[in-house]
């Protein structure tokens, strides 16, 4: 009924390994402020080279010599071009904050991800909802995103509305 020691060892050796659990924690301010450098870096370089290089310089266009033109412009031309400015980042936060990779470029090379408060991978909506809250935290003087640094997991205020943890493996 009862093996001897040196069975239940070989019995044990048998066994399937159990993998291991990767530890978890909670993303701070400072990594998610890195990411999100690189991710507008790599937006800016994109977006810009399709949106504006072609308008810059031309007739009707974007003066070449006047930097604040699409800050001090109201012409619906400009509007719609900063129209499209924000559908491409919430394009570009929502879907791959949804996509199997969790995270977008810069979370990823920084080892971060985006989840649910169950650890879930976030519903296209969930992420549109945490991409448009990110209206509120900068409403707030950007107390909102402040507010990383100082709750028990690390989120912001348009975590906290969407539901979501920004985590990373330890």
């Amino acid at each position: 009924m009862f093996g001897t020691a040196g069975e239940e060892h070989e019995e044990a050796a048998r066994a399937p390994a159990k993998p291991a659990q990767a530890r978890i924690g909670y993303a701070g301010f400072w990594l998610r402020v890195a990411a999100y450098l690189i991710d507008n870096l790599l937006l800016g370089f994109v977006l810009g080279n399709v949106l504006l290089r072609p308008l810059i310089g031309k007739p009707g266009g974007i003066p070449a010599n006047d930097p604040w033109f699409l800050f001090t412009n109201t012409s619906p031309q400009v509007s719609a071009l900063l129209l499209l400015f924000l559908m491409g980042n919430w394009v570009y936060f929502s879907v791959l904050e949804s996509s199997a990779w969790r995270a977008t470029v810069g979370k990823k090379i920084l080892g971060l991800q985006v989840v649910d408060l169950a650890g879930h991978r976030l519903s296209f909506a969930r992420a549109s909802g945490r991409f448009f809250g990110k209206i509120l935290s900068s409403m707030t003087l950007l107390i909102g995103f402040l507010m990383a640094g100082f709750t028990a997991r690390k989120q912001a205020l348009h975590d906290m509305l969407a539901g979501c943890l920004v985590i990373r493996k330890l």
